[in-house]
């Protein structure tokens, strides 16, 4: 089996990591998840090689220049997220689609790179209301965090039309049935 890539990408607080977790449960035998690496401090939620693989700046940029990441970007100032290369072969050979859930121009990067063999979903809210209220239930943004994810919130929705398809989050249920069906449709194709 050649494997596929089905890409998540949305502006933050939009739900494209709760869409990604219930494709994971749904579809395990099919679907396995890309872990990340990453810069950015770990949650005391998170699990190292789970949520992310947390590394250094200077280890992150040493793998830049190794051509290790299929994929990567400085999200936020100083904050580097990426693909490794090896974390998508790893999961081809386990017999699996990978399942990503990554930033706007990661996700872009890694369609232009795969192309047919991947779908680019843009997942968003029809609202910034709607945005403003899911970042502020989350309890992890300070008031400067929050506007700094809002600026990028609006900049990353002027990326919508190069994606693949649009995933509309207004209603969980209704959202998670249009992705089953969406990447079942991909697979099958």
């Amino acid at each position: 089996m050649k494997g596929k890539l089905i890409i998540f990408s949305a502006p933050s607080g939009s739900g494209k990591t709760t869409i990604v977790r219930h494709l994971l449960k749904k579809f395990p035998e099919l679907l396995a998840f890309s872990v990340s690496a990453s810069t950015r401090e770990r949650r005391d939620h998170e699990v190292d090689g789970k949520d992310y693989y947390f590394l250094a700046k200077k280890d992150f940029r040493e793998r830049i220049s190794n051509n290790e990441f299929a994929e990567w970007e400085e999200v936020y100032a100083g904050n580097y997220y990426g693909t490794f290369k090896t974390e998508i072969q790893r999961l081809w050979d386990e017999g699996k689609h990978v399942l990503f859930d990554v930033d706007v121009k990661g996700g872009l990067k890694l369609k232009e790179i795969y192309r047919d063999d991947a779908l680019a979903v843009f997942v968003k809210v029809s609202s910034e209301d709607e945005i403003i209220r899911r970042l502020t239930f989350r309890g992890t943004e300070t008031e400067k965090s929050l506007e700094t994810r809002l600026g990028k919130v609006r900049y990353e929705l002027s990326f919508e039309d190069k994606f693949d398809v649009s995933l509309v989050n207004d209603n969980l249920e209704e959202t998670l049935v249009k992705a089953e069906q969406l990447v079942m449709d991909f697979i099958a194709s």
